[in-house]
């Protein structure tokens, strides 16, 4: 089985366009997309989690 692709924060931060610190506001709220934290601290996302993330973000605007 292919391991999943992850993303590192920065990232991700470029991809949706946002500030480090409007990120974690938004996933203080429970808003953001699911983050991994590994053995070392760093954190991750995983691709579909950020996918689907997008496809709810789409939902609520339509």
């Amino acid at each position: 089985m292919a391991t999943p692709k992850m993303l590192k924060l920065p990232e991700v931060l470029e991809e949706i366009e946002m500030s480090r610190a409007a990120f974690y506001r938004m996933r203080a709220r429970g808003k953001a997309p699911k983050l991994i934290k590994l053995p070392n601290g760093q954190l991750r996302c995983r691709r579909s989690d950020l996918d689907a993330w997008w496809e709810r973000c789409e939902q609520h605007a339509a």
